[in-house]
């Protein structure tokens, strides 16, 4: 997806944030990576075991009364307490704020390359910068560790609307393993230069109005082709 139609405000950290989060897992999958849900799959665990401890504990207190379940509400109360210590400890220190855990696509068919997991926050408040930390775990076990810093403005136009092509441009020229699985996104840093130019808030508007007039034009009726309806494939974000 080049721009998306969908606006956000750009005053609210929160939505700029998740907004931009929720992009990294879609434009990384249209090149091929193999994304892993352990995170998301062990913190899920956690949060249902909780609730279905609790659901329990009301249904047998609701049917046979509190006195009768005192012992088993005591141990009940006890083990909410563990699963939901569990649940904070996983997110504070497994993980750390990651928003996405995966493999580049590797050598041969279906072969896994190195595996990539990214960071994001927003450290300083009111402040629109978002940080990623990229850590890159190569076939041989060496991690590298990549840092990047940038404004929202970057990627966002100003009526709200995230424009894709600047933000892949970041990831993809900061992030070596993925410049390689999308070239043409990485930007060559040249001396004394940033790496990504700044996008002003009129050249998004630009880039904006031109994803939404080339997706109209994709799917136009051609003249002359007896009405045959023509799309075209994007990849998203």
């Amino acid at each position: 997806m080049a721009s998306s139609q969908e606006k956000i405000s750009v005053y609210n950290l929160a939505d700029l944030k998740n907004t931009t989060d929720d992009a990294i897992p879609n434009y990384l999958n249209s090149l091929h990576f193999t994304q892993s849900h352990r995170l998301t799959d062990v913190r899920l665990a956690l949060g249902y075991s909780a609730l279905a401890l609790a659901a329990a504990c009301f249904a047998w207190d609701h049917h046979l009364g509190f006195a009768a379940t005192t012992h088993l509400t005591a141990c009940a109360v006890a083990l909410y307490t563990v699963l939901n210590g569990a649940l904070t400890a996983w997110m504070l220190f497994a993980e750390r704020g990651a928003v996405y855990e995966g493999s580049a696509p590797g050598p041969g068919a279906g072969g896994q390359g190195e595996r990539v997991r990214i960071a994001t926050a927003t450290p300083r408040r009111n402040v629109p910068v978002y940080e990623m930390v990229v850590e890159v775990v190569g076939r041989d076990g060496a991690r590298t560790t990549a840092r990047v810093s940038r404004g929202f403005a970057e990627w966002f136009d100003g009526a709200g609307r995230f424009v894709a092509a600047p933000f892949q441009e970041v990831l993809a020229s900061a992030v070596p393993v993925i410049g390689r699985a999308d070239p043409k996104r990485a930007v060559v840093k040249v001396e004394g230069e940033d790496a990504a130019a700044a996008y002003t808030p009129e050249m998004l508007d630009m880039l904006a109005r031109a994803s939404a007039a080339g997706s109209a034009a994709e799917t136009a009726t051609p003249s002359g082709n007896g009405g045959a309806k023509r799309g075209g494939r994007r990849r998203k974000a």
